[in-house]
């Protein structure tokens, strides 16, 4: 799979782990529920018992080998700090592929959406569908208020999402929550309130939620980012893991998970 992870920027991500003194390797899976852990989900997942979650979203890091290309229209001079960031918070290297295994053993059922780029689907398709026999959905959030980077080039207007089932929960309760492609703006709010540059919508995340399990079902985020994942989950009345290496990141998401940024009052909870 030589397109799910650049090998250069994996070092890069191995050495950053070293900073982080929470490794959890005693961490027990009662201890990851319902809570936004700071670890590497690497580690951690091997934690999660065989056949214990019920629904699998995931947002790991795309494989991006070139953030500088367009830089010399205007508009893309304008977002080169973005561009940074995603580079410093080594957002552009890929997933290891080793996780892949721990992600089917850990589900009672075949059942995740994966976040991804252009560049990753046939990689995926060919582990999920071809060596696992997967059935699959190709969603699309089209981005109705994108930036045009490139004079070149198409717009980066969309963003994949790869609903992977087998078995799996699949059941749209109406005509809009079964569609395949979301027509939805960036929300420029968001990005800016919890500093992620690469944010989903919450409303998509939602759907995706109620789509594919039931109330009390448990979600996992192993690459939970900001935490709009297990944001969806607590509202709708899902229990949820979420695990985040960056410590940044983490903490924004408990405060989100808390309500901190509304009432600027929080618990905060580091296993």
């Amino acid at each position: 799979m030589n397109l799910i992870m650049n090998n250069t920027e994996n070092k890069n991500a191995v050495s950053a782990d070293a900073l982080h003194t929470h490794t959890h390797t005693g961490t027990s899976f009662n201890e990851l529920l319902n809570k936004i852990t700071l670890g590497d989900s690497y580690k951690l997942i091997k934690q999660i018992p065989d056949n214990s979650i019920d629904l699998i979203i995931i947002d790991p890091p795309y494989l991006i080998e070139d953030t500088n290309g367009g830089t010399r229209s205007r508009l893309a001079k304008s977002i080169r700090g973005m561009n940074t960031e995603i580079e410093e918070k080594k957002l552009t290297s890929g997933i290891d592929s080793n996780i892949f295994k721990d992600l089917i053993r850990i589900q009672k059922n075949i059942n995740i959406y994966i976040w991804c780029n252009g560049k990753q689907i046939p990689d995926y398709l060919d582990f999920f569908v071809k060596q696992n026999h997967c059935k699959f959905d190709i969603l699309i959030w089209n981005k109705t208020n994108a930036t045009p980077l490139y004079s070149n080039k198409y717009m980066n207007d969309k963003e994949y999402c790869l609903y992977f089932r087998k078995s799996g929960y699949c059941n749209p309760k109406s005509y809009n929550d079964a569609k395949t492609v979301w027509y939805m703006p960036i929300n420029i709010s968001d990005k800016k309130k919890y500093k992620h540059p690469t944010i989903k919508p919450l409303r998509i995340i939602k759907t995706l939620i109620k789509n594919s399990s039931n109330e009390g079902d448990i979600v996992l985020d192993c690459f939970s980012g900001s935490g709009t994942t297990c944001v969806a989950a607590k509202e709708l009345g899902r229990k949820y893991i979420g695990i985040e290496i960056d410590p940044e990141y983490h903490k924004i998401s408990i405060d989100r998970l808390n309500g901190i940024l509304a009432n600027g009052q929080t618990t905060m909870f580091m296993s």
